[in-house]
């Protein structure tokens, strides 16, 4: 009897053993598997919450441009693992940008920012993008609205561009109510001016011309045209045409009315060398510019330029990643944001400043 029940107690012991060894392993098995599967599982999360950005400039080398850039990749860094943007520069070629968006577009990018290379290309642009269907804010450089409204992902992101014209030309009328006699060098009452013009045929350039001349007529003063010259808002160039306007008509040119402040410090530069703008009692031609570069606010307050336009590269950059954040999340461009559309319903406008002295 005894050893029957011995016999028992070992069996029993046995399988209890048994079970005990299938719940543990069982038990030490399954946290390793949900580890493994919770891992990749938040991998692929953080992956799919990266909002994949690509952004094409026109060119790298414009100064304002660059500035944009500058501000999106810290915009990137101060929302690490939220957005990543990859750069493309477009080299002042329009078939090399759209290259650069086809591989995009095959790529599977989130969402495109456009700063067109030639604006009249922005049709072609958007049926390229509408055909993957992909959301895209076109900026600073600004297609027509029609082209913009024809895909209902779309938006623009820029400025006024009449705006940047009135404010240069509010610089010129009040500088010539303050200093009339420096300015007018024949007395003839007139204000003769030179124009460097940024392309012929962009939105911006033609506005920031028209109304920057227009603006000084409507505040009383007569003006007069001594030359235009289109320098694609290249430095060089400007330097060059006012090397050649200098030699010319020598100080009979009263004032340089530039598109941007890359072209005003060509002209500054070629100013200086015949002896003006040098300060120490020079005579200083005012030239004014847009963009309020950094090279061009310490020309100013030297006092070698007379005064620039702001046009906020940081509040664009913002804007832009604000509006294209939400696009690339299927929302309204502006929904849960400061901006608003302007009346044409699709373009967000960021306000130019005076900067002078």
């Amino acid at each position: 009897m005894k050893k029957f029940s011995k016999l028992i107690f070992i069996a029993l012991s046995g399988t209890i053993m048994a079970l005990s060894m299938v719940g543990c392993g069982s038990k030490s098995e399954q946290p390793e598997s949900s580890n493994e599967q919770q891992a990749e599982g938040n991998s692929q999360e953080t992956n799919e919450s990266v909002v994949k950005v690509g952004v094409l400039l026109y060119k790298f080398d414009d100064t304002y441009i660059s500035t944009v850039r500058q501000s999106l990749e810290k915009i990137q860094k101060e929302n690490g693992g939220k957005v990543e943007f990859s750069f493309f520069d477009g080299k002042g070629d329009q078939a090399t940008q759209n290259d650069s968006i086809d591989t995009l577009l095959q790529k599977g990018t989130d969402v495109l920012l456009v700063n067109l290379v030639d604006t009249g290309a922005g049709q072609t642009v958007v049926d390229k993008i509408k055909a993957a269907d992909k959301p895209v804010v076109f900026f600073n450089r600004e297609p027509a609205a029609d082209v913009i409204k024809s895909y209902d992902k779309a938006v623009f992101v820029g400025t006024n561009a009449k705006e940047a014209g009135i404010l240069q030309g509010n610089i010129l009328s009040g500088l010539w109510e303050k200093d009339k006699a420096n300015i007018d060098t024949n007395g003839d009452g007139k204000m003769q001016y030179v124009m460097l013009q940024g392309e012929p045929d962009n939105p911006e350039a033609v506005a920031r011309t028209e109304y920057s001349v227009s603006t000084i007529k409507e505040k009383g003063i007569e003006v007069e045209e001594l030359a235009k010259q289109v320098c694609n808002w290249d430095q060089a160039l400007a330097q060059n045409a006012t090397e050649a306007w200098v030699s010319k008509f020598g100080d009979g040119i009263e004032v340089v009315i530039a598109n941007n402040d890359g072209m005003a410090q060509g002209a500054i530069a070629a100013l200086q060398a015949q002896g003006f703008n040098n300060g120490e009692g020079s005579k200083t031609i005012p030239v004014v510019g847009v963009d309020a570069t950094a090279a061009a606010q310490d020309l100013i307050d030297k006092g070698y330029m007379a005064g620039s336009v702001l046009q906020d590269a940081e509040g664009m950059a913002k804007a832009l990643y604000s509006t294209g954040m939400n696009l690339a999340q299927g929302k309204n461009a502006i929904e849960e944001t400061e901006y608003t559309f302007d009346e044409t319903g699709v373009a967000v406008r960021i306000p130019y400043q005076e900067y002078t002295k």
